[in-house]
């Protein structure tokens, strides 16, 4: 048997491990490991762990495994519901996907070998919440308002120029409305950004989109005290957007998974 570890927890008393989730398949039940010397803060620090049978989860087992995305996705929302599980406690650190020692004093020692830096991360998240922000161009704002006149027939010179006169506001509307959404998102962002302690953009390409292109994917790390406002804030903003063709879409709140790398 191995060690298999979900995250980092950080709080006052030692918490209570929920019945459920389960966690991986063919591990053990969730439990915790208390952290020597745990610092300052007045946070005392525990390990979420579970034994993993290394007849399924040694690294050759992983490996031959991880071809099939059905597998993985399984796994890595398992993984995501037990560290999701403690989110009301002071700071989560979440931890990478088959995090995996060959027993409890290995985990518990190479977390003292990185202790600074887990300090400097734990100082970062306690008492914060992550939120997701996404826009999207909605699909009826899409298409140009313009009409483009059919072409069933023949055309004659009165139809053609309107025609062509139709693709060119076509094509002037679609490059007033890309710069329309740039500043619209580049000011919505900074109007959140300033209401959280850390923001951060994700690539475009990180995640499926529906309903439109998307002009913005963001991860804002909110102070618990102020997470209900930054909510308002997001809703407020979403309707008023929403009169002009854009899609907001609010995520969270989540453990600190976009903010915990230096």
């Amino acid at each position: 048997m191995a060690t298999y570890v979900y995250c980092l927890i950080a709080g006052r008393v030692r918490p209570a491990v929920p019945r459920t989730p389960a966690g991986l398949p063919g591990l053990g039940p969730v439990r915790l490991l208390e952290v020597a010397d745990a610092g300052g803060r007045g946070l005392k620090l525990w390990l979420a762990v579970s034994e993993a049978p290394l007849a399924r989860y040694s690294e050759d087992a992983i490996n031959q495994r991880l071809s099939s995305l059905d597998w993985v996705s399984r796994a890595a929302i398992a993984h995501e519901t037990v560290v999701e599980s403690f989110i009301d406690q002071p700071a989560v650190v979440p931890m990478k996907l088959f995090t995996i020692f060959t027993s409890d004093e290995r985990a518990l020692e190479h977390l003292q070998a990185d202790r600074r830096r887990v300090d400097r991360i734990v100082k970062r998240v306690a008492g914060h919440q992550e939120w997701g922000v996404r826009v999207v161009l909605t699909r009826g704002e899409k298409r140009s308002r313009t009409p483009v006149p059919k072409r069933t027939g023949p055309a004659s010179g009165r139809s053609g120029v309107a025609y062509l006169a139709a693709k060119k506001q076509q094509r002037e509307e679609s490059t007033q409305l890309q710069a329309h959404a740039r500043t619209t998102v580049a000011a919505l962002y900074d109007r959140l950004e300033d209401e959280a302690s850390r923001a951060k953009r994700r690539a475009a390409s990180d995640l499926p989109v529906r309903g439109g292109p998307l002009l913005l994917d963001a991860a804002f790390l909110v102070p618990r005290s102020r997470s209900r406002g930054f909510r308002s804030l997001v809703m407020r903003q979403s309707k008023t957007l929403a009169a002009h063709g854009y899609g907001v879409t609010l995520s969270g709140p989540w453990p600190a998974y976009s903010f915990i790398e230096d």
